[in-house]
């Protein structure tokens, strides 16, 4: 059976000296947030293509219903809803757009300041320490590290 080389993380994920336990489960739980907020993000960025999506959609609706020869219903889903902001003043973009300024970049910007000043910028510290300790070291399919394709028997 072949092995990588290093039977532990690479430096890019050992925590540097002086960083105490909490610290680490400190930097891991604020990960684990970012890690939500991207998910939300993306749940908004679905939201905002779903919207979008239904409002070209909508817009089909009416020239059908026109067709058809209902000119006063058509009239009025084009009128109220066609093109209407989802909240005031507000198209999804918009929304996309305040939410990614805003609440997201300070989100990221104070993560990533946290780790610069806590433990030399190093990320995923809590789970490169969970790692080496459920993986079963020496087994295949548990390397700390990708095998080289040389090293693979």
């Amino acid at each position: 059976m072949a092995t990588s080389q290093h039977d532990g993380p690479d430096a890019a994920h050992v925590r540097p000296e002086g960083v105490d336990d909490t610290t680490v489960e400190a930097l891991g739980k604020l990960s684990e947030a970012l890690e939500v907020v991207e998910q939300a993000r993306g749940f908004l960025y679905g939201f905002h293509r779903l919207t979008g999506k239904a409002d070209l959609a909508l817009g089909e609706a009416v020239e059908m219903l026109r067709e058809a020869g209902h000119d006063e219903l058509a009239d009025t889903v084009d009128r109220e809803l066609v093109g209407r902001n989802v909240i005031e003043g507000r198209w999804t973009f918009q929304i996309v757009e305040d939410y990614d300024d805003g609440y997201y970049a300070t989100f990221r910007d104070l993560e990533r300041a946290a780790r610069e000043q806590l433990a030399n910028g190093k990320r995923h510290l809590f789970e490169a320490e969970m790692k080496e300790d459920r993986r079963t070291h020496g087994l295949r399919h548990h390397e700390a590290l990708p095998v080289d394709a040389d090293e693979v028997e």
